[in-house]
């Protein structure tokens, strides 16, 4: 049995860090509303939104499926007892974040707003410090070389 020390650290769930940044862009919006393309091409900012968005949560679901298929639970705040290598994970070491901000961008565009994509490089930075790095520590303390190796040979994002 896993002790509550066996876990990376995250103290927030790393979907409602993009929930919240695409929440503070669209209040954002509604105070100073500032579209992302010319109102011409509405219909082509609508199709690639949903597009994106599909892709991100499927990007997003299929690494948490990968996760599940290795024996081990999607969610930071829980013990990793396996390393998952295979499906997105052989291209990006984080494609559940990684599906996310491509989500977060198809918002965006839904919602016509720049104010959504702009709080993405805050969202990232805070993903990336207040997640991916205790993720980082506690991989490489707990897997070791296996992890390390791993690191090496795939990116971070892409």
């Amino acid at each position: 049995m896993a002790t509550q020390a066996d876990t990376s650290g995250v103290r927030i769930f790393p979907p409602a860090i993009y929930a919240a940044g695409i929440a503070l862009g669209y209040l954002i919006r509604l105070v100073w509303p500032v579209r992302l393309v010319p109102i011409a091409w509405r219909a082509e900012e609508r199709w690639l939104g949903w597009t994106l968005l599909v892709l991100g949560v499927l990007l997003a679901a299929s690494a948490a499926a990968t996760f599940r298929r290795a024996g081990t639970t999607p969610n930071p705040m829980r013990p990793t007892t396996a390393l998952a290598f295979g499906g997105p994970y052989r291209l990006t070491r984080n494609p559940m974040y990684l599906g996310l901000a491509v989500l977060q961008t198809g918002a965006a565009l839904l919602l016509d707003s720049a104010w959504v994509l702009l709080t993405l490089p805050a969202v990232l930075w805070i993903v990336r410090r207040a997640v991916i790095d205790r993720e980082e520590r506690y991989l490489e303390a707990k897997f070791g070389a296996g992890y390390l190796d791993y690191k090496r040979r795939v990116r971070r994002w892409l």
